[in-house]
């Protein structure tokens, strides 16, 4: 089933900024004017409505890249930022963030048009028109563009129906489907001949409602067992289940029972859902003959029993509408909240050093990206990142742990010689 991806996500790179002087006629002192270079391309995820699987994604590939920034010019001239990347994807879609096999949720995209922000785009660095000042009026220096962000995340769908049909494998959930509804599902006589979701508008009168038909399952879904959880996240988005049973079966009283078991293991919410207890192929002698026997075996209190033929669609018409009462007075499903977690950097960055020998090792996000951004083998951009340093309290921590000129100083993966 096509309702689960893994991809990798790279923004774009934001753009370096240049070294430019003025070269004017008559304008002997024209001072720098390069440009900045430009954005990187972010990444978003957008919810539409139109789409009802990710099977793209296993057709486009994994790797999502935004386009870079482009570098600046001479003339103050800013370079071309990247493009934004919005990705299609079907309401209903999870998106999670892989981190370290642990996975946190982004967004819930439930409406169509919601967009989440998944890969920043990186800035475009500063030309050195920027870094001109009173007392330094022709600087040499250009900061790099910063890097894109880049991260792994998980796409799960949950289609997002109003009634869901569940039950045991070639029970007849296809065929109730298109006898429903204008869907074309896929029919066959052997065990799990839908291997996706399929959706359906069912008309009652003047008013519609969406119907799903959710794969069969098996004992022990819930732990992940024949679809398993492909059948129970579908489940979980509708409001009412028509719960479809073979009448031709030994005992559908068992299979409804484990089937309900299975939801219930999976999520209790799940169990507590409004269903629809439904017998299926009576256009079959020995089942009709059965009907009396059924509505004991099945009767729970006051709960009616329908039995009806997919294929003939004798007692469908009179379903729908019964379904279409009950969806009625259901309430909404409430979907899990992507949970904002923030994460606010400290105004002073507290910074950790440690020595080993003649290196000392720095622990400063701020600083790597200081550094990152300038070109070390520039003696004046060496001078501009030990000012930049010494503001951020990182040159007073070299000191107290005792670094002397010569020595080396890593920065994450980045090395300069302490001057």
């Amino acid at each position: 089933m096509i309702d689960r991806v893994e991809l990798e996500v790279k923004a774009g790179n934001g753009g370096g900024g240049v070294v430019g002087f003025r070269h004017e006629k008559y304008v002997p002192f024209g001072g720098p004017d390069g440009g900045d270079g430009g954005n990187g391309g972010s990444i978003y995820f957008v919810a539409d409505r139109g789409m009802k699987t990710l099977q793209k994604f296993y057709r486009g590939g994994r790797h999502i890249y935004a386009e870079q920034g482009e570098n600046g010019a001479s003339k103050k001239r800013h370079g071309k930022s990247g493009r934004d990347l919005r990705i299609m994807v079907p309401t209903g879609t999870l998106i999670y963030r892989n981190a370290g096999g642990e996975r946190y949720l982004l967004a819930d995209l439930t409406e169509d048009g919601q967009q989440v922000l998944v890969a920043h785009g990186g800035r475009g660095g500063h030309g050195n028109a920027r870094f001109r000042t009173s007392t330094n009026r022709t600087p040499r220096i250009a900061q790099k563009g910063e890097v894109g962000e880049e991260t792994s995340l998980i796409l799960e769908l949950k289609l997002i129906a109003d009634v869901g049909i569940i039950g045991y494998p070639s029970v007849g959930k296809s065929t109730l489907l298109a006898a429903a509804t204008e869907a074309r599902p896929r029919v066959a006589d052997y065990p799990f001949t839908t291997t996706e979701p399929v959706l359906g508008v069912v008309e009652v009168g003047q008013s519609t409602f969406v119907l799903a038909e959710i794969p069969g399952l098996i004992e022990g879904a819930h732990r992940g067992r024949g679809l398993g959880h492909d059948f129970l996240r579908h489940a979980e988005r509708t409001r009412v289940l028509i719960h479809l049973l073979d009448g031709g079966s030994d005992s559908p009283l068992a299979d409804m029972e484990r089937v309900n078991d299975e939801l219930s293991q999976y999520n209790p919410v799940l169990a507590e859902k409004p269903q629809l207890i439904v017998v299926n192929k009576i256009d079959i002698p020995h089942v009709r003959e059965r009907i009396p026997e059924l509505e004991r075996e099945l009767g729970q209190g006051e709960s009616q029993i329908f039995f009806i033929s997919a294929a003939s669609t004798e007692g469908v018409h009179s379903l729908m509408a019964k379904a279409y009462e009950v969806l009625d007075t259901a309430s909404a499903p409430q979907p899990p909240e992507a949970l904002k977690v923030f994460r606010p950097r400290p105004k002073r960055e507290k910074v950790v050093v440690s020595r080993e020998g003649d290196t000392f090792m720095v622990s400063s996000e701020r600083a790597e990206r200081v550094l990152a951004r300038m070109d070390l083998e520039n003696p004046e951009a060496r001078s501009y990142v030990k000012r930049q340093l010494a503001g951020m309290g990182v040159v007073g921590a070299l000191k107290r742990a005792g670094v002397k000129p010569g020595d080396r100083v890593l920065f994450g993966k980045m090395e300069m010689i302490w001057e």
